[in-house]
């Protein structure tokens, strides 16, 4: 499990977390990052702003992450079932204690996650867009 950071104020990130962003953004691509629960963005905010300024889209590959950099891609790996999609990180969050991605809709469903609120994940940072909709080891379905 991951230690969640959650700042004071979630429009700011603490000096903290930008360094765990940096050591982050320093360890080789595929190299696990996290392991923890996801969870998903609801429907009702499609079209608000994240908080690097694109308007949320939930059927785009993207999530929020407390400390990646806007830009980064990673793999998100279900534990239970082995499924994988790649995502493109554009807002922060999630600021629930214990988890440590929120993906849009459609990553949520190449997971199979709409069917619950959060699942047990990997990331793990990827050098750029390879593929963004793989689902390893299943079906999209």
């Amino acid at each position: 499990m991951s230690t969640p950071i959650t700042p004071a104020n979630p429009d700011s990130v603490s000096n903290d977390a930008k360094i765990q962003s940096e050591v982050i953004a320093l360890q080789p691509a595929g190299a696990a990052l996290q392991m923890g629960h996801a969870s998903w963005y609801a429907r009702k905010i499609e079209g608000r702003r994240t908080a690097n300024g694109e308007r949320y889209n939930g059927h785009a590959l993207t999530a929020a992450h407390r400390t990646l950099p806007f830009g980064t891609y990673v793999r998100v790996t279900s534990l239970s079932t082995t499924r994988s999609v790649v995502v493109r990180i554009n807002d922060r969050g999630p600021f629930v204690r214990g988890r440590i991605i929120d993906l849009s809709y459609a990553a949520a469903s190449a997971l199979g996650l709409t069917r619950a609120s959060s699942m047990d994940v990997r990331i793990e940072r990827v050098e750029e867009q390879a593929d963004t909709r793989t689902a390893s080891g299943g079906s999209e379905s």
